[in-house]
């Protein structure tokens, strides 16, 4: 794996994250939330993992940022000093979602004893 693939994550999560909180306009009552980015070995494309809360406004949320997609692309192609900048692929995370019910599920365990 190449070494300066956590590093380019770790940039790309704060960058866009900027992005998402200084220049989008995102729905009002909703917390988006970047948690975590996985490029690719060639950085061609990046995978970007977000969390919406709540949870059924999910696919709103990733029907704006698709049609936002090319602002945010360039937004990012600004900000960064690299080349290639990876492509943004959006990606709704499951795993927040499966660890909250894993936490109440647990909650409720401990108020049945």
């Amino acid at each position: 794996m190449n070494p300066r693939i956590p590093k380019v994550n770790q940039l790309l999560q704060e960058e866009l994250g900027e992005i998402l909180l200084r220049e989008l306009d995102l729905p009002d009552g909703v917390l988006v939330t970047i948690t975590r980015v996985d490029a690719s070995g060639n950085l061609q494309e990046a995978r970007v993992y977000i969390s919406v809360m709540p949870e059924a406004r999910s696919e709103e949320v990733m029907l704006g940022l698709e049609r936002d997609i090319f602002s945010i692309q360039q937004a990012l192609n600004k900000r960064l000093r690299m080349r290639p900048v990876p492509r943004i692929k959006w990606t709704v995370e499951t795993k927040t979602s499966e660890a909250q019910r894993i936490e109440e599920l647990l909650e409720k365990t401990k108020e049945e004893k």
